[in-house]
């Protein structure tokens, strides 16, 4: 067993007596050590009902004959970081959560790893460190938050971020807003749509590296609990066995992912995210990879914000498997796959079924053609940035009017104080990885430019990226970022911005020798940046290779 060498031995008589002193017994010490990375928090409502999943895990570690050793790691709410300097710090908090659980897996020397998160960055983080440790390992989500309801109506936080834009615009008042926002988030879970902390629980599923049904399982439901309890079983069969993440984190798992996630309409995000858990795999993943698979995959499923279904009605519907079955009729799915359940992808979908086709589409009926996300090109974006197309309603290009922000505060003023009109392109910069840095999520100003009826008629670019809930025209990760010189710096206000989804691309209507001219008077915008935060600027790579930290750097 790797734990031999921190406990077997008469050398090691110190190191078990330091074991002895936390209550463990020799018995206990003879069992392989199964880490339990565990992101409880009190600040994350994703996050909160931690302890008990993780005890669920640890009963079943115990059963399947393990010692489970639990250690804690950070986590920050998106929701609650958003729109002011905190989100900063989200993007950035993967690799730190990565760091974490390799010190603590590598000092301890661990048999065996479960991996307990449920929201945006730190699943993300986790699985980066399970493809980099390469040990026996199992990831387990808390769940997903049931919607609220008010006036008779489902309702989750994006509800309530478009209701700022409502009060803004009249439609609705403080009152009405105040009860909404009492009712909208009902209790513990990742909130209960298809953002991004949803998204990377159906995608771990979907990558084999989580137990079926931990993507969709509720977190306030039973079966959540029997999934932990499994999981700890689970780990200790991987223990048993020796198999590591890298013969299930393959290429043809990462193509899956994507497909699956084109076929739920997922978050923008889970471009970064998969493309650094791959880096962190050695497989080689890119922005073609999800535009290729984008092109292929029909759009079966429209959750929260981009329909009115939940991730409580995919769960019912037949979850993660219920996707993957409908994308198996058209041989998008590699079913001889491995996954941590010890069975192929293919043994799986034998018991996998839909049970509400009008939650997962039949392949013949889709949403779309193609997948959820789109990324484009063109003279604004040379290097890519990206688009959730299935968040669009019925927009095929859109040409309007730039009015240039030098931040998210900056444009979230002006879309509340009435500055933003029909036919404009909210043009948000010096938002990106570097530039920011941390690349902040923009829900406020797209939730409060949708809670204002305006959505179908502005569109917003940015070299940041979006929440989940977003909804609309919004492209984001448009690299190069204006830290890096991009086109997107050279934006004034005034120009005319062209956004064709059909053709794919993106582009600034300005000629050639302007752009040129404006070039040689660009500087990079100075930002005086201490900590954390000014060593990540320096080390952090662009968005279109998934915010990764460069080697180089390092």
């Amino acid at each position: 067993m790797r734990s031999d060498v921190v406990k077997r031995g008469v050398e090691r008589a110190p190191h078990r007596s330091l074991f002895k002193a936390m209550g463990l017994t020799d018995e206990e010490l003879e069992r392989p050590l199964i880490g339990m990375a565990n992101s409880f928090n009190e600040v994350i409502p994703g996050h909160i009902h931690l302890r008990e999943i993780t005890e669920a895990v640890k009963a079943g570690v115990r059963m399947a004959g393990g010692t489970p050793l639990e250690f804690g790691v950070m986590g920050i709410c998106d929701g609650i970081a958003m729109n002011h300097s905190g989100m900063k710090y989200s993007l950035p908090s993967r690799e730190l959560i990565a760091d974490t659980v390799e010190t603590m897996a590598r000092a301890y020397n661990f048999d065996g790893l479960v991996l307990v998160a449920s929201c945006d960055k730190i699943i993300p983080g986790m699985l980066m460190a399970m493809a980099r440790l390469d040990i026996p390992a199992v990831f387990v989500s808390g769940g997903a938050m049931l919607p609220g309801r008010y006036k008779g109506q489902y309702v989750d936080i994006k509800t309530v971020f478009e209701a700022v834009g409502a009060v803004k615009a009249g439609k609705m008042s403080e009152a009405e807003l105040h009860l909404l926002e009492e009712l909208a988030s009902p209790g513990c879970g990742s909130c209960a749509g298809m953002f991004t902390a949803n998204t990377m629980n159906a995608l771990s599923e979907a990558l084999g590296v989580s137990l079926p049904w931990n993507g969709t399982a509720p977190a306030v439901y039973a079966h959540r609990r029997r999934i932990a309890k499994r999981t700890g079983m689970a780990v200790m069969e991987l223990v048993k066995n020796d198999v590591r993440p890298s013969r299930i984190l393959t290429k043809e798992a990462f193509e899956d992912a994507i497909a699956v996630d084109m076929a739920l309409g997922g978050s923008t995000n889970t471009v970064l995210h998969l493309m650094a858990i791959a880096r962190e795999a050695g497989v080689d993943l890119s922005l073609d990879d999800f535009d290729r698979i984008s092109e292929v995959t029909p759009n079966l499923v429209k959750l929260s914000p981009s329909g009115d279904h939940y991730v409580l009605d995919l769960y019912e519907a037949g979850g993660v498997l219920g996707v993957m079955k409908r994308l198996s009729e058209l041989g998008l799915i590699h079913e001889e796959r491995l996954t941590v359940a010890m069975k192929t992808v293919g043994e799986l979908l034998k018991d996998a079924f839909v049970s509400r086709p009008e939650v997962i589409r039949p392949v013949e009926e889709p949403y779309s053609r193609r997948g959820g996300l789109m990324i484009l090109r063109g003279t604004l974006a040379p290097e890519g940035a990206v688009l959730k197309v299935s968040a669009v309603s019925g927009v095929e290009s859109f040409e309007g009017t730039a009015k240039v922000f030098e931040s998210e505060e900056e444009a979230t003023k002006a879309i509340l104080t009435g500055g933003i009109e029909r036919g404009d392109v909210v043009v948000i910069r010096y938002e990106g990885p570097k530039g920011g840095p941390g690349m902040r999520e923009m829900l406020t100003p797209t939730s409060a430019i949708a809670g204002m009826g305006l959505d179908k008629d502005v569109a917003l670019v940015t070299d940041g990226r979006f929440s989940g809930a977003t909804r609309g025209l919004s492209v984001g990760h448009v690299c190069p970022e204006a830290a890096d010189g991009g086109p997107i710096a050279l934006v004034e206000d005034g120009d005319r911005i062209r956004i064709d989804v059909k053709a794919k691309r993106i582009d600034l209507l300005v000629p050639e020798e302007e752009l040129e001219e404006r070039r040689k008077r660009w500087r990079p915008k100075e930002k005086v940046l201490t900590g954390y935060l000014a060593r990540y600027a320096r080390i952090v790579g662009p968005a279109s290779e998934g915010a990764v930290l460069r080697p180089q750097n390092l």
